[in-house]
C-alpha cells in the first residue's frame, strides 16, 4: 500500500507516493495556480499518470494547503461571523475586533455581543450566566451569521459556559452554523483567544471548500479507499473531519512539512531548516523531530493571535528573486518572477536576472542553459552572490539560540541557490529530493493531539493534573484520527503564575500517535 502526500506552496504544488517502508516511490512538481485547486488536481494526475500506481493501492492522503491564509490575508471566502463574548460588564472596556484591520472586520460582518458570564483566574463565577440574555442573541441573529465565535473568560480554566452556550446555539441556529469555542483552540490571554476563535469561525467555509475539493480530486484519479488528512501547523496531521472543526490549525503547515520532510531526509532531529522557494525563504528549527513552536504571541494577516504557530522567519530571497544594480550596490529581491521562473529567468530564455541566473553564471548550479548568462558581468554576479550568502547568515543568526555553529538542512527547489560556506554553520546536508521535501514531510507525519489548561496545584496533586492533561490531549489525538494504543507523550510545558497566591500553573501537554 502506498500514501500520496501533497503540499501546496506560493510557487510550487508539489506530490510525493511514498511506500509502507516509507521509501520516496515519486515526487511531481507543477506551478501552483491562482485557484489552488487546480493545482492540486494537476499534482495528483501528474503523480499518479507517472508513478503508474493502482489508484486502489492507494491507503493515505494527506495535504498541505495554503487556502486558509490565503483567505485571511486576501479576505476572501470567510464566513460571517457572530462573536458572544461571556464576561460582560468586566470586559466592556475592550470590545471584540479591537486593533482589527478595518477591512477584515467589514468582511466578517459587525455582529458581537457581550453578555454576562466568565470566570475568575481561580475558577469562581465572574458573573452568573443568563440564558434568555444569551438566547436571544441568538434568536437575533438567525440567518444574518453563517458561523458562531464563543469566548468566556478565563474558558481555559473552566469552559462549561462555553459549551452549554454552544448547546444552545444548535437549538436556535441550527446544525449548520458552525461553534468555535474559545477553550479548545487559543491559550491563555483573552483578547489574543477571542482573535483566534474569530479567525478559525471565519475559516469554515474555506475548509469545507478545501476538503470537499481534495476528496473531489481524489475521487477523479479513482483514490476511492484512502483516508484522508490534512496538516496541521506544528508538523502532524489532523482527520479532514478534524480540519472542519479547526481550520485554523491548518495555517502556516507548508513550512512545518518542509521541516518534517528536512528531518527524515538528512535523518536529523535537530538542526535548522531552510526552504528555499521561488520567492522566500523560511527558516525553522528541529528540535526533537518537530518544528520549535513560537512563544510569542503571532500576527496572522494583521491580527494578533496566541494559538500556536511554528517558529519561522521568512526572507524576501528565493530562486526567482529579481537581481538590479541600483544606488544601494546589488539587492536580491524582494520581488519575484514566482512561478513564472521558466519563462521569465535569463537562463531559461527570459529577461530577468534571478538569483538562480547567479548561480548558474557562477557554476554553482547547473540548470537550464548557462550559455544564456555568459553575459552578466563576473563582478556583478560575485556582488549578487555574496549578497545572498550575507542574507542567508543573518536569518541563520536569528533562529539560533547559542553562539556555536548548527547543523544546516537545505531544501526546497530554490536551494541550489545557497551558497556552501555559510558563517555559523558546522555542516550542511542538501538531498536529492529536498525540492519536494514539503511533501515528503506531509505524508511522513503522525497524529498529534494537544491540550492546556491552568491547574492550581494546591488544590490537585501535580502527577493527577499531569494525568489529566494528557489524558485530554490523547483524546484530542484520536479526534483527529490517531490509533489510541499508539499515542504517546512528547511535550511537557508547565508556566507558573506570578502572583496567585495557590500555585496556579498554566500546564500545556502534546502526545503524537500513528494514523489509522
Amino acid at each position: 500500500m502506498y500514501k500520496i502526500g501533497i503540499d501546496v506552496g506560493g510557487t510550487n504544488t508539489d506530490a510525493v507516493i511514498i511506500d509502507e517502508q516509507l521509501k520516496l516511490v515519486h515526487g511531481v512538481k507543477v506551478p501552483t495556480t491562482e485557484d489552488i485547486q487546480t493545482g492540486i488536481e494537476q499534482a495528483l494526475h501528474k503523480v499518479m499518470k507517472e508513478s503508474a500506481i493502482d489508484p486502489s493501492k492507494i491507503s493515505h492522503a494527506m495535504l498541505g494547503t495554503t487556502q486558509c491564509t490565503n483567505a485571511i490575508v486576501e479576505r476572501k471566502k470567510l464566513s460571517k461571523v457572530g462573536v458572544l463574548r461571556l464576561g460582560y460588564p468586566a470586559t466592556a472596556s475592550v470590545k471584540p475586533y479591537t486593533a482589527w484591520p478595518e477591512d477584515m472586520v467589514e468582511t466578517l460582518g459587525k455582529n458581537y455581543e457581550l453578555v454576562q458570564g466568565g470566570y475568575e483566574y481561580d475558577g469562581q463565577p465572574l458573573s452568573a450566566m443568563n440564558e434568555a440574555e444569551v438566547k436571544q442573541v441568538l434568536t437575533r441573529w438567525q440567518g444574518e451569521i453563517e458561523s458562531l465565535a464563543i469566548i468566556g473568560v478565563f474558558s481555559s480554566l473552566k469552559n462549561d459556559q462555553e459549551f452549554q452556550v454552544a448547546e444552545w446555539s444548535k437549538e436556535i441556529l441550527g446544525e449548520a452554523v458552525p461553534v468555535s469555542c474559545s477553550s479548545t483552540i487559543g491559550s491563555v490571554g483573552l483578547i489574543e483567544r477571542e482573535n483566534a476563535t474569530i479567525l478559525n469561525a471565519a475559516l469554515n467555509k474555506v475548509m469545507s471548500m478545501t476538503s470537499n475539493g481534495f476528496e473531489r480530486a481524489l475521487e477523479s484519479e479513482g483514490i476511492r479507499q484512502a483516508e484522508v488528512y490534512l496538516c496541521q501547523n506544528d508538523g502532524t496531521l489532523m482527520s479532514i473531519e478534524y480540519a472542519r472543526q479547526f481550520p485554523i490549525l491548518t495555517i502556516a503547515c507548508g513550512p512545518t512539512n518542509s521541516i518534517r520532510g528536512a528531518s527524515y531526509l538528512a535523518r536529523l532531529e535537530n538542526a535548522i531548516v531552510l526552504d528555499v522557494g521561488g520567492t522566500t525563504s523560511d527558516l525553522g528549527v528541529l528540535a526533537d523531530g518537530f518544528p520549535r513552536e513560537s512563544s510569542l504571541a503571532v500576527d496572522v494577516g494583521g491580527i494578533r493571535t496566541n494559538f500556536r504557530m511554528p517558529d519561522i522567519v521568512s526572507i524576501g530571497l528565493g530562486g526567482g528573486s529579481i537581481v538590479r544594480e541600483g544606488a544601494e550596490g546589488v539587492t536580491v529581491g524582494p520581488d519575484s518572477v514566482g512561478y513564472k521562473i521558466t519563462t521569465e529567468a535569463k537562463v531559461f530564455g527570459g529577461e530577468q536576472v534571478t538569483a538562480t541566473d547567479i548561480a548558474v553564471r557562477l557554476g554553482k548550479a547547473a540548470i537550464g542553459d548557462a550559455a544564456l548568462v555568459a553575459d552578466i558581468p563576473q563582478e556583478f554576479a560575485e556582488k549578487a552572490y555574496q549578497k545572498i550568502k550575507s542574507m542567508t547568515e543573518d536569518a541563520i543568526d536569528k533562529m539560533k539560540t547559542s553562539s556555536g555553529d548548527v547543523d544546516l538542512v537545505l531544501v526546497g527547489g530554490g536551494a541550489i541557490i545557497i551558497p556552501d560556506d555559510l558563517k555559523g554553520v558546522a555542516n550542511a546536508y542538501v538531498n536529492e529530493h529536498g525540492g519536494v521535501a514539503n511533501a515528503i514531510g506531509a505524508s511522513i507525519a503522525q497524529i498529534s493531539g494537544q491540550y492546556e489548561q491552568i491547574y492550581i496545584y494546591t488544590k490537585m496533586e501535580r502527577s493527577d493534573c499531569l494525568k489529566d492533561a494528557q489524558q485530554k490531549a490523547s483524546q484530542q489525538a484520536v479526534l483527529a484520527g490517531a490509533v489510541e494504543e499508539t499515542i504517546e507523550l512528547v511535550e511537557v510545558e508547565e508556566t507558573p503564575l506570578a502572583y496567585h497566591p495557590e500555585n496556579a500553573t498554566r500546564l500545556r501537554v502534546k502526545v503524537v500517535g500513528k494514523m489509522k
